[in-house]
């Protein structure tokens, strides 16, 4: 996703200087017009606004807080502009040492996949002062045409997190509705076909509800992610006194996928866990 995004913003006009630890995947970038930096305080050093879109807590506290790191390049007026999808607490953290480096840092995950973002369909919900978020609006609106101020730093993070919880337990609840009809007698195809065309069809199913009659070839978020993601939220449940049962069940499912061998598969793949123990073949992975 931050390729594709750095990519989008190199095709608006913009000049894109960028890093990514590992050079090689990055090249497709540097050969469309990427100005390469070897760490990510040169690239604080060189723009004005950096976007930084990494996996996790731990690699964002990496690429920030390690002497080559880019907090150790912030300027004056350097806007960090955070997509991960990470820890609230760790986020406010890292912009609280942006802040004393005499920058700014706003947290901005998205919601939508690869998918919404050729589609110019991105959500993007931001979570930081708003002074700040005025000033970075219209290099946002270049990502994704929805740009929200939420609140406070990590706020945005608290949302995004939220809407990836109701994605797995969404698509938990569409497997079972599946299966329910095709062990009736009605074709996995039929079921698919009406569930996206009923009253309970999301965005979301209309997407990736196909994928139950064969999985993509590429991840369009995999297991792995979707899984680190629900933990977040069951930490966050925990320490706000929220009760999350729905996406307790749904990580379990998560859980069986891995033991299963589908870390790396679209976290559609949770309908193979339900196929399994409903004893119904599973969706094939598409060529």
């Amino acid at each position: 996703m931050g390729g594709r995004i750095a990519s989008r913003l190199i095709d608006a006009g913009h000049t894109v200087v960028g890093h990514n630890r590992t050079q090689s995947k990055a090249q497709w970038l540097v050969d469309k017009g990427l100005r390469w930096a070897d760490t990510p305080r040169d690239v604080a050093r060189a723009a004005d606004v950096v976007i930084v879109m990494v996996t996790d807590s731990a690699s964002l506290e990496s690429v920030a807080l390690e002497p080559a790191g880019f907090v150790s390049g912030v300027r004056p007026e350097t806007v960090i502009i955070d997509m991960s999808t990470i820890s609230p607490s760790v986020s406010r953290a890292i912009a609280e040492r942006v802040r004393q480096a005499g920058g700014d840092m706003v947290d901005a995950p998205v919601s939508g996949s690869v998918l919404t973002l050729e589609q110019n369909k991105l959500s993007i919900m931001v979570g930081g002062r708003a002074a700040t978020f005025d000033r970075i609006k219209p290099l946002l609106e270049a990502i994704g045409p929805k740009v929200t101020h939420v609140g406070d730093n990590g706020l945005a993070l608290s949302m995004k997190i939220a809407i990836n919880l109701s994605l797995t337990v969404q698509m938990l609840a569409f497997s079972e509705g599946v299966l329910l009809a095709e062990k009736s007698g009605i074709s996995r195809e039929t079921a698919v076909e009406v569930i996206t065309h009923s009253a309970v069809a999301s965005p979301l199913l209309q997407y990736r509800g196909p994928m139950v009659l064969g999985l993509p070839a590429e991840a369009w978020f995999d297991v792995a992610m979707m899984q680190k993601d629900m933990r977040l939220a069951q930490e966050l449940g925990r320490e706000l006194d929220v009760p999350l049962p729905t996406a307790a069940i749904s990580n379990e499912f998560l859980t069986a996928a891995h033991a299963m061998g589908l870390a790396r598969e679209d976290f559609a793949a949770i309908f193979n866990v339900l196929a399994s123990l409903a004893g119904r073949p599973p969706a094939s992975r598409s060529s």
